[in-house]
């Protein structure tokens, strides 16, 4: 588990990680039987599971992740239905960030060696998001990316690189459509 949160290779069989992805999915059955609830019930609920939660921030269920210990929203975060977060390590979300449905967002990924690969090995690659972001609806976030404060990411994107503070991307791969200034 700690060469998982450090970012290094390890393996997912380990008993520890078998148990921490057990939890979160326990919490989820409870989570995304949540709907009917109020948005501060249910912001509870995210308080109980996620590695921090700011005020007014909301995830609309059904909600996936593999842990949710290392997802961290900001103030005022709102994630839309049938996200998804694979947050073996950290993925942090700013203040005011807007996320579309269905968005993907991967930490997990696996060596490009396909021997270490066939062995079970796997790492991660934390994920930040700033603040006032906008996420269109589909959209998918790899591994090791940062998008900037006030970035737009158009609805469908696979946004492979970093994306700076205040451009617009869209496409697969993401690219530039406009950027600030």
């Amino acid at each position: 588990m700690q060469r998982m949160l450090a970012g290094e290779l390890y393996r997912a069989d380990d008993v520890e990680i078998q148990t921490a992805q057990a939890a979160a999915r326990e919490w989820m059955v409870r989570y995304n039987a949540a709907l009917s609830m109020t948005p501060a019930q249910r912001h509870a609920l995210l308080a109980e599971r996620l590695g921090a939660v700011g005020a007014g921030s909301e995830i609309r269920p059904p909600f996936h992740c593999d842990y949710g210990f290392n997802l961290r929203l900001g103030r005022g975060v709102f994630l839309n239905f049938n996200c998804v977060v694979l947050d073996v390590v950290e993925v942090e979300i700013g203040d005011g960030t807007q996320i579309g449905p269905a968005v993907q967002i991967y930490t997990a990924d696996h060596p490009r060696d396909p021997d270490v690969r066939r062995e079970g090995w796997e790492f991660g690659r934390p994920v930040r998001i700033g603040r006032n972001v906008w996420i269109g609806g589909g959209a998918i976030i790899l591994p090791g990316v940062s998008i900037g404060d006030d970035a737009l990411v158009g609805a469908g994107s696979v946004v492979t690189r970093d994306v700076p503070a205040g451009a617009t991307v869209a496409g697969n791969p993401a690219r530039a459509v406009r950027t600030a200034g």
